[in-house]
């Protein structure tokens, strides 16, 4: 006769249960990612990369008020929304992005954030025909630009 698992369903237990779970996405997942962007960031700034996009990208990111380095968040996002955020957050550490231009870019990271892997992770498994991904891409990247435009005009 087998065992069955006996689930809990006191609070603590459960809580304890997701934490693990919660440590266990952070370190796999989460981590690799901003340690990677990081990296990213630190070697296209050391290669002078980094001032060359700023100046490139100035006058678009103007728009939003944002300094053009801030490109590298959104391209980054669009590959990985931890990966945009580590981007962000060691802009911030550098001073070239401020608290409120972050709050600029926020919702564009997560609006916008890990198209590229969502492609085939989500689109492919629901067999959407490829002839529609192109536009969906575009229509979150609209979505987070709208987003950017909002949150400059109120913040």
């Amino acid at each position: 006769m087998s065992n069955p698992v006996k689930v809990s369903n006191n609070p603590f237990d459960i809580f304890v249960i997701g934490a693990r779970k919660g440590f266990n996405i952070a370190i796999n997942n989460l981590m690799p990612n901003v340690l990677m962007a990081y990296v990213i960031a630190e070697m296209l700034n050391l290669l002078g990369v980094m001032q060359m996009i700023g100046h490139v990208c100035a006058p678009l990111m103007g728009l939003f008020g944002l300094p053009g380095e801030a490109i590298t968040v959104l391209l980054t996002a669009w590959l990985s929304s931890s990966a945009g955020t580590g981007v962000a957050v060691s802009l911030l550490t550098k001073g070239t992005l401020d608290a409120g231009q972050i709050t600029i870019l926020a919702p564009a990271i997560f609006l916008m954030g890990s198209q590229l892997q969502y492609m085939g992770r989500l689109l492919g498994v629901a067999d959407v025909p490829k002839k529609y991904w192109p536009l969906l891409m575009v229509v979150s990247i609209a979505n987070a630009l709208i987003a950017m435009l909002f949150m400059r005009a109120f913040s």
